[in-house]
């Protein structure tokens, strides 16, 4: 337990200081710059901030599951998502620098927050566990599908991170099916998009 609880903290430090590493190049780097209007680049770094600022809650989360998970296959999935999740923050990280924009000043908060309710949501047991998983890879398909239809017509590179990132996510919910999620009751689902929804309003702009 005290090397779980090292290795997490570890992960909170790097994740925090913005020092995400990723295996995988940046989707979109060999596309041509764009031009943007000030008013475009404005609304893609706040967009992209918000999809950093999920990859903060994607840390923390799968930390926090990993952390309560009970049975090893489930707990090593987790690792492998957060390691995946970890090249998607970096990404992420790396758009807001070329859009001479910044990461959310809330992302410290974002990820006790998000910390806490991972540890709440292994209370559940491992079915659970993996089914919030299951919910919350749902949701964020749905929302990174909605931010590639309001990026700017220009910005083919955000477009084709958060294109990558979306193929991602599916993928880690089809993982959490196969190894056994249960479905979560219907007002903790709406509970999680209401949690989300306040997260990208306040991460946008702050």
């Amino acid at each position: 337990m005290i090397d779980d609880l090292v290795v997490n903290f570890d992960r909170a430090l790097r994740t925090l200081a913005g020092r995400p590493t990723a295996s995988r190049p940046v989707p979109g780097a060999e596309l041509d710059g764009e031009e943007l209007t000030a008013d475009e680049r404005r609304h893609a770094a706040g967009l992209m901030r918000v999809n950093h600022t999920g990859e903060v809650c994607a840390q923390a989360l799968y930390a926090a599951q990993a952390l309560v998970a009970r049975d090893p296959a489930v707990r090593e999935a987790f690792a492998r998502a957060a390691r995946e999740e970890e090249e998607h923050l970096a990404w992420t990280q790396q758009r807001l620098t070329e859009l001479s924009d910044r990461p959310s000043l809330l992302n410290p908060v974002w990820y006790g927050a998000s910390f806490a309710i991972g540890i709440a949501a292994g209370a559940a047991g491992d079915r659970g566990n993996l089914g919030f998983v299951l919910e919350t890879e749902r949701q964020v398909e749905e929302h990174l599908t909605g931010h590639m239809e309001q990026l700017p017509r220009g910005d083919a590179r955000s477009r084709a991170i958060v294109e990558q990132m979306r193929d991602d996510e599916v993928r880690h919910g089809e993982a959490a099916r196969a190894a056994g999620a249960s479905e979560l009751p219907l007002p903790l689902k709406g509970l999680m998009r209401v949690a989300a929804d306040v997260m990208r309003f306040v991460a946008y702009r702050v």
